[in-house]
């Protein structure tokens, strides 16, 4: 797959369709801090594509580096040069708030394979805009559910000062009962979190509920672990993910994290892509490659049914969801998010690999708070 680390490349595989090649524009990390996630988003996406022998469908891949200027501008290129039928792929809240309505209000459908920010979700909803992974607030409202179920009482939180960071604390704040020792927003992409730990060491606080993903959440785990400070954290699976573990290594170690995916959740297609990532890429999945490789089956079965180009019929494709999800049932809610089962994970160790392994049901076939205001 070294061919996918360029900016951009065009994959096409085997199988024909009578309404012609689609083309499909995958704006993701691929560089700097967030890469790992762009890159599990990519590589399931690519293995989903790659399984269905299809040569009728072009993805074009190019490296937003997570910088909101730089996905408009891929964003512009691929609608206006290439394009593309479909957009997805982008992992940050804030790139998408950039890219996606202008995307969907050009008549190109995007499915998102991760950022779910809560704008697009109510009032900003679109018929062509699709989450496939989740709404951003989700996650969190699980953790803050696990919290209640584990007896805490006040709880110290803290997330990055962007879209997805204050749905995060707002999803916990929904579903939490207790108090809040302390709220904190801090720098997107900051390494450093001594003044923050100082403050929950200050607190008085029985707990401690983070959202900080990719590097912002190595960083605070591991200065969390030396700092002595002996709270319970609970947070949601983009800090705790199989990318991530195996930087943070035994500072992870028990900690419970909320997730609607997992590598041990019993279905036949979950099983399958497990073992055909680990073999292909020769590491277990991520919650962002499962994500990845939704969003490509789901995209496969609307083209067994539509052509983009219908774009009506190529809409009720998509929103019937009839493939087969890692994570067993899947089904739209009338926002075009899913409406899904989320679960408490807890990490663990098995052998010399950190990953996790689910406790139970957090909250079961929820949706999300903001579909009321969604008028489609």
């Amino acid at each position: 797959m070294k061919k996918l680390l360029s900016l951009t490349t065009a994959l096409a595989l085997m199988a024909g369709a009578a309404a012609g090649d689609t083309k499909i524009g995958m704006i993701t990390t691929l560089s700097g801090g967030g890469a790992g996630l762009g890159i599990d988003v990519r590589d399931g996406f690519m293995l989903a594509i790659e399984q269905s022998g299809r040569s009728d469908i072009e993805v074009v891949i190019e490296d937003d580096q997570r910088k909101p200027d730089i996905a408009v501008q891929l964003s512009d290129k691929m609608i206006q040069s290439e394009k593309v039928d479909i957009m997805t792929g982008i992992i940050w809240s804030n790139l998408a708030m950039a890219v996606v309505p202008s995307a969907v209000n050009q008549d190109v459908f995007y499915l998102s394979p991760n950022a779910g920010p809560s704008a697009l979700a109510g009032k900003g909803c679109h018929q062509n805009y699709f989450n496939v992974a989740w709404q951003n607030d989700n996650l969190h409202e699980a953790a803050g559910a696990f919290a209640n179920g584990a007896g805490y009482k006040n709880s110290f939180i803290l997330a990055p000062n962007y879209p997805a960071g204050k749905d995060a604390l707002t999803g916990y704040k929904r579903f939490f009962d207790g108090d809040l020792a302390g709220e904190l927003y801090t720098q997107l992409g900051q390494t450093d979190y001594a003044a923050e730990i100082a403050q929950i060491r200050a607190s008085g606080a029985d707990s401690v509920f983070f959202f900080l993903p990719g590097g912002m959440g190595i960083s605070f785990l591991k200065q969390y672990a030396d700092s002595g400070v002996d709270l319970p954290v609970v947070g949601p699976a983009f800090s705790f993910d199989q990318g991530i573990l195996q930087a943070v290594g035994g500072a992870a170690l028990g900690v419970v994290n909320t997730s609607q995916w997992n590598k041990d959740i019993v279905n036949p297609t979950n099983e399958a892509f497990v073992e055909s990532f680990a073999a292909k890429y020769d590491r277990l999945p991520s919650l962002y490659a499962s994500q990845g490789f939704d969003t490509a089956n789901l995209i496969l079965s609307a083209l067994e049914k539509a052509s983009p180009d219908d774009a009506d019929a190529f809409r009720e494709a998509l929103r019937a969801a009839d493939f087969d999800s890692t994570r067993g049932d899947f089904a739209f809610g009338p926002n075009q998010h899913p409406v899904q089962t989320i679960y408490a994970r807890e990490v663990i160790q098995e052998g010399d690999v950190f990953t996790n392994k689910i406790l139970g049901v957090a909250l079961e076939n929820h949706s999300d708070a903001y579909a009321a205001e969604c008028k489609m």
